[in-house]
């Protein structure tokens, strides 16, 4: 297998004139399945449709998306990995030097609102060829939202890069139905009932206009004006959102915007096992494409690294997965992994250290709701907080069993577990607490208290101190029992909403008494 073609002399080599759908990507072409760019164009491509790729092209003018031509069907943008103003900007709105999705590192190679930018830059192409944004950038953005970089509520990214459709959430189901009715001959006009999009309606009194996209099961969250000048309103729509998110009962939303609307329709169902092991089957070359001659930070960093799930349970007031990813766990076959642990054996790169074997948190792998009625229901923000839900099945023995089998397969010389890990769900998991403390600590264990203050920790829907004090307590008991030197390293917020200086004055003292140091 060969790289998704990048220019007209890739593409000619496999005997293609014209593409289907071509990506537009903010990042690097790196062909391995951490990247959603390279992993949507291999499920495309592994359903039969001709998929090319533009990596951070020069947006300055319109002639580097030109690069492949015009796509049969649909541009897809995607602003990268990263939000671009995430990547571009520190915390203290300073600019970085820095861009690890690059080659050689360099800072530079995309834009500010990268998704706003690629979508005019094709739309000045070609203007009558659809172009679809998602990715992280477009995902978060989907409603309107607080923009920290400006300090002010802007509309939804859909109104401000006028693409024609957004797809949130991950991609996989979505984008393979929007490309197979699309080749099949329906008009994007026709496509406004795929779940896991957003796009543009207009209000409409006719309940009998196709048109009228206010039904009597959507629900309205309060306008961009109201939310742009309202806190209240604001925090009102965000609560609303995010009371919609489950797949099984979420409700398609409306939100005005002068006298038109966002429309985001109920988020798409979670991959099955099946379905998520064929996605990491895929023909991935599993290396940035050869074009390249500099390092790629970012692939260096995650190229030994194995995916065993997605989503996460955990519902922290300040994170965005549950929003991206879901909250329903995903995990792949124990089978699945083990295959891509044997692949990766045989490249001539690796020296038989795997450094994560995990997910968006380590410990949630092969965990689920036990009650389909339910998870049929559900609106929980978390599954754990404020104590852990009755449905929720915890037992650690598939993860268990997976740390013991990954650790014991051929080639494989040392296995860390790099990702976070809940250590309230640790109390139902000794037999992953023991083989993670045994055999897959590499000195230091990350896990994430984000503070030490009861009611700041209410505020973020973590658990309390008492809870990672039990934890730590029993971390450097069995470390102590095993003949280790191990230790936590604890990843801490300040200035969370709600957190005041004596908070943080109490968390400095917390983490003295409890003899921790801060990176």
């Amino acid at each position: 297998m060969t790289f998704i073609p990048t220019n007209r002399e890739e593409m000619l080599k496999r005997g293609w004139s014209e593409l289907d759908v071509i990506f537009i990507s903010g990042d690097a072409y790196i062909d391995h399945p951490s990247f959603g760019v390279p992993l949507l164009a291999r499920w495309l491509e592994n359903h039969n449709f001709r998929v090319g790729i533009i990596a951070q092209p020069d947006w300055r003018s319109k002639e580097p998306f030109m690069a492949l031509g015009r796509p049969r069907l649909f541009f897809g943008v995607s602003a990268g990995a990263m939000d671009s103003m995430v990547a571009h900007y520190t915390p203290a709105r300073k600019l970085r030097h820095d861009d690890a999705y690059t080659p050689g590192n360099r800072h530079g190679s995309r834009p500010n609102r990268a998704a706003i930018i690629y979508t005019s830059r094709l739309k000045e192409a070609y203007r009558e060829t659809p172009v679809i944004i998602g990715g992280i950038e477009a995902s978060l953005r989907r409603f309107a939202h607080y923009d920290f970089w400006e300090d002010k509520v802007r509309r939804s990214i859909l109104f401000d890069s006028k693409a024609d459709l957004l797809i949130y959430g991950m991609g996989e189901r979505p984008l393979l139905e929007l490309a197979t009715r699309m080749k099949d001959g329906t008009p994007l006009s026709g496509l406004k009932d795929i779940r896991g999009t957003a796009f543009i309606g207009r209000e409409n009194s006719d309940p009998n206009d196709p048109e009228n996209v206010i039904a009597e099961t959507a629900l309205e969250i309060p306008s961009f004006e109201d939310v742009s000048s309202d806190k209240h309103k604001f925090a009102e729509a965000y609560l609303l959102t995010a009371g919609e998110q489950n797949p099984h009962c979420g409700r398609r939303l409306v939100q005005k915007h002068g006298n038109r609307l966002l429309v985001c329709n109920p988020s798409s169902q979670p991959l099955t096992e099946t379905e998520i092991d064929a996605v990491y089957a895929l023909p991935f070359e599993k290396a940035p494409h050869p074009s390249y001659k500099e390092p790629i930070p970012a692939w260096e960093q995650i190229r030994a690294s194995i995916t065993s799930h997605r989503g996460c349970f955990g519902g922290c007031a300040f994170c965005a997965i549950a929003m991206h990813q879901g909250k329903t766990i995903q995990s792949r076959s124990e089978n699945s992994i083990m295959a891509e642990i044997d692949a990766l054996v045989q490249k001539t790169w690796f020296k038989g250290s795997i450094s994560d074997l995990g997910g968006p948190t380590a410990n949630m792998y092969g965990l689920a709701c036990g009650n389909s009625n339910a998870l049929k229901s559900c609106r929980r923000p978390s599954c754990i907080f404020p104590g852990i839900c009755k449905n929720l099945q915890t037992s650690d023995k598939r993860a268990a069993a997976l740390l013991v089998k990954a650790r014991e397969r051929n080639g494989i010389k040392h296995l860390s577990v790099s990702s976070g890990v809940r250590y309230d769900l640790m109390e139902r998991q000794p037999g992953y607490f023991k083989e993670l403390l045994a055999h897959h600590v590499g000195g230091l264990l990350k896990v994430a208290p984000e503070h030490l203050v009861e009611q700041v920790n209410t505020l973020m829907r973590k658990p309390g101190p008492k809870a990672f004090e039990t934890f730590l307590l029993r971390f450097r008991s069995e470390s102590e029992r095993l003949g280790k030197r191990q230790h936590i390293i604890p990843y801490l917020i300040s200035g969370h909403p709600g957190c005041t200086l004596a908070d943080m004055l109490e968390l400095a003292l917390a983490l003295k008494k409890l003899d921790l140091k801060v990176e």
